[in-house]
């Protein structure tokens, strides 16, 4: 499927919408104790006596039921909600909105950490209302982390996010919701079949856009390949470049040359990379019901890219994934707010709930 959204007026409203509370979480709270994800994760035990998961069982839980939730957002850049940790490292933490059982986890990019995007304030009131949770997490990787991280290890941390809300938040099911390089964490974790991921109902990718494209119109990019490809080579994958390799974190030789080499760990959205490489490293993606929302003014890409032919590129490689056209929306699509979170909130109340009775089978 293919949608493809103009620019709206309706962004302003949205933004304003942002700034004020919405309506309140429902007080009710599920008579099922322990999620049945929960048992099978832990032990992989019976399932005869585990519920069926559908629409109707899918309870808000209202908090603590003092009936003065007022919605997800309190003011301008005020969420409310609850912090918590997910994982040993300090950095393990989580923010979530609301108290339901379903949760759209929004994964950021490069440098990114809470409050990523502009969208994330009208998505939590959206999602609210649907009642959804909105969780946003940090990472080793988040910040400036993400020159000494790798995907690899990201997956293993939002596998430890998931089966934290699985087991200690009865969770009946997940969204991943991924921002620029938060794409690549999204392709890459599930192509791990941990257990957790069958969790994930489906997944959203906004702004998957190869960082080798957009690193290769730098010109110290070419020289710090090759030295990045040396120390690899000399045993020295770990060890840091020098500051010019990028002046925004400190940055292993591995990290550089898997963000900028052709065909790094890294790369996965370039429009270079043949049909044959673009199934072998999305093609597990048709597994899931997949959406891929594209800004068709970028800044990330090069001009010289054909946007249209690359979104369909990668919706054609993922099994056919659902595409959504931003038109002159940006990387973070802060000046298209609206058609952002109509574009999210529309595929989760699709997509989110259908065939949820038995993702183990």
């Amino acid at each position: 499927m293919s949608l493809s959204l103009p620019s709206s007026s309706a962004a302003a409203a949205a933004a304003s919408t942002s700034g004020s509370s919405s309506s309140p979480a429902a007080a009710s709270s599920s008579s099922t104790t322990t999620s049945w994800f929960s048992g099978i994760v832990r032990g992989r035990g019976d399932k005869s006596g585990t519920a069926k998961l559908s629409k109707s069982s899918s309870m808000a839980g209202g908090g603590s039921g003092s009936g003065d939730y007022g919605g997800p957002i309190k003011g301008k850049n005020q969420f409310r909600g609850v912090l918590f940790k997910y994982g040993p490292k300090s950095i393990q933490v989580a923010f979530k909105t609301g108290e339901y059982k379903q949760q759209v986890i929004f994964i950021g990019g490069l440098t990114d950490g809470l409050l990523a995007t502009d969208y994330l304030e009208p998505l939590a009131i959206a999602l609210d209302k649907e009642k959804w949770s909105l969780v946003q997490l940090l990472m080793s990787s988040s910040y400036s982390g993400f020159g000494t991280s790798s995907l690899k290890q990201d997956a293993q941390e939002i596998d430890q996010l998931i089966n934290h809300l699985i087991n200690k938040e009865n969770s009946e099911g997940v969204v991943l919701l991924g921002h620029s390089t938060g794409c690549q964490d999204i392709v890459y974790y599930m192509g791990t079949n941990a257990a957790c991921s069958r969790a994930v109902r489906a997944a959203i990718l906004q702004a998957p856009v190869s960082d080798r494209e957009y690193k290769a119109t730098l010109p110290e990019t070419p020289a710090m390949i090759d030295l990045a490809a040396n120390m690899i080579k000399e045993g020295r994958g770990e060890e840091l470049m020098p500051r010019e390799a990028d002046p925004c974190a400190p940055i292993s030789a591995y990290r550089y040359h898997s963000l900028c080499a052709y065909m790094g760990d890294d790369d996965m959205f370039s429009s270079d990379l043949s049909d044959d490489q673009l199934k072998t490293r999305l093609g597990h993606m048709a597994n899931t019901p997949c959406q891929v929302i594209f800004s068709m003014g970028d800044e990330y890409v090069p001009d010289y890219v054909d946007k249209k032919a690359l979104v369909n590129r990668l919706s054609k490689a993922m099994g056919g994934a659902e595409k959504v056209e931003i038109e002159h929306g940006n990387h973070s699509l802060s000046n298209r707010v609206h058609e952002a979170v109509q574009a999210i909130i529309g595929f989760v109340k699709r997509e989110g709930p259908s065939g949820w009775d038995d993702p183990w089978s």
